[in-house]
């Protein structure tokens, strides 16, 4: 099941519309819904080229 990375032009981000986690690009929407819910935004940063990022996405 796919979250909504999956229609994002970055390759860095559709590699991730598979997680578990329901990922927002960065965007005035994930603002806005962390200031409706009160929640922190959590921030993952990164490239599609890394390797090791392949390695653990394989091995978890």
């Amino acid at each position: 099941m796919s979250n909504r990375l999956a229609n994002e032009t970055s390759p860095y981000l559709r590699q991730h519309r598979d997680n578990p986690v329901d990922w927002f690009a960065w965007g005035e929407e994930a603002f806005a819904i962390a200031r409706q819910r009160n929640v922190p935004i959590l921030l993952s940063v990164g490239y599609s080229a890394c390797h090791w990022c392949h390695v653990m996405a394989h091995e978890c």
